[in-house]
């Protein structure tokens, strides 16, 4: 069977939203200028990176999966010796936040969360769902994302892409609901809802796996419309340029749409406009395409999931004062979260991957052939 084609422009995509989830989470967003809008709101890169994991997951074995020879179990191992190693490492590094946990938690949520964040299931407790890494949740996520993708991908693909259209504005209606819900009901009695908000509903919507199910599946349907468009169709570059333009003027509106449905659903359509523009061959692939973005984007998982572990350990350790360098902070530390990021993706998650791959039997075939697999490497994915 033939390998997908390289998908590298979403790859060099990866890297920009990974670096945008860095600045919103450790910078100020008026430093950007016209770009402070995408800055302010870094949290729409998560979203995208679970769209888009949904997305290459069906890339690769969509067809697989409806013609029966999908190995569930065999897929499911690949999938955990992708994600766990990195996982484990920022559960790791994390461990000096563990003081700090324990006063802010009950004794039996405490442990509750020490059991269930090594077996990547801490996010179905909203209280606990940011235990120790706040990235981490996601993590729970993915692995339900996974374990559900293979009858997901069983959906018949319809011949035609009006059918396909339609159920792409289900899933996004759907995937609109909670955050409508929440609006409607204001369960946490907030008089106003931003980044910044608090509250055990509102945690429940931003950092659980349910509300964020419908994004991974329009990933997946979006595979299905991409098999109907040829690569060199002209409308992909249309789609793409839409895409990026749509979700620059919502965001640029900031507090005149809800905060509570742009977290997630509401951007899924444009997001899936800019994946099918980027699957083409159009200058805007090429440009994202650039070598230089696709190998700082292989790494975005890493960044993604280890960035609060090493800012917190580029200041904890004072190195850049004793460098002589710490008047170049906060830039010299992005661009060394981005360097470790890479040395850890290189020396760490990619040997650790193909020792739990001999040690579980779990190869991966035509893993390689789309662009290192997204999912959340965004990450995600």
């Amino acid at each position: 069977m033939r390998k997908p084609d390289r998908l590298n422009a979403l790859t060099g995509l990866r890297a920009f939203a990974a670096v945008n989830i860095v600045l919103f989470h450790f910078s100020n967003p008026d430093w950007f200028g016209i770009f402070a809008p995408i800055v302010n709101a870094g949290y729409a890169s998560v979203s995208f990176f679970i769209l888009l994991s949904g997305y290459v997951l069906a890339y690769n074995y969509a067809s697989r999966a409806r013609e029966g020879k999908l190995d569930n179990v065999r897929f499911w191992k690949a999938r955990f010796t992708r994600i766990y190693p990195i996982y484990l490492l920022s559960l790791i590094l994390a461990w000096r936040n563990l003081p700090a946990e324990y006063g802010q938690h009950t004794h039996p949520m405490f442990w509750l969360a020490m059991i269930l964040a090594p077996l990547l299931l801490q996010g179905w407790v909203p209280e606990i769902a940011t235990f120790l890494n706040t990235p981490a949740w996601t993590m729970s996520a993915e692995w339900f994302f996974y374990l559900a993708f293979p009858w997901l991908a069983k959906w018949k693909r319809p011949n035609r892409a009006l059918p396909i259209v339609g159920r792409l504005l289900l899933i996004w209606l759907l995937g609109l609901i909670p955050g409508i819900l929440y609006i409607l009901f204001n369960p946490d009695h907030l008089a106003h809802v931003d980044r910044y908000s608090e509250g055990p509903w509102l945690q429940a919507l931003k950092d659980t796996p349910i509300p964020h199910l419908a994004s991974f599946a329009f990933g997946v349907i979006i595979a299905g419309l991409d098999e109907l468009i040829s690569r060199e169709a002209r409308k992909r570059f249309f789609l793409g340029l839409f895409g990026f333009a749509a979700i620059f003027f919502l965001l640029w509106l900031g507090p005149g749409i809800p905060y509570a449905i742009i977290h997630d659903g509401l951007l899924m359509p444009f997001f899936g406009c800019i994946i099918l523009g980027l699957s083409g061959q159009n200058v805007l692939s090429r440009i994202l395409g650039w070598r230089p973005f696709v190998f700082v984007g292989e790494s975005s998982y890493c960044l993604y999931l280890l960035h609060f572990n090493f800012w917190n350990l580029i200041h904890d350790t004072h190195i850049l004062d004793r460098l002589g360098i710490a008047w170049m902070d906060p830039w010299i530390s992005y661009v060394t979260l981005i360097a470790l990021a890479l040395a850890a993706l290189h020396f760490i998650e990619k040997p650790a991957q193909k020792i739990l791959r001999r040690w579980m039997g779990a190869s991966e075939p035509r893993e390689k052939s789309a662009e290192q697999s997204v999912e959340l490497r965004i990450p995600p994915p």
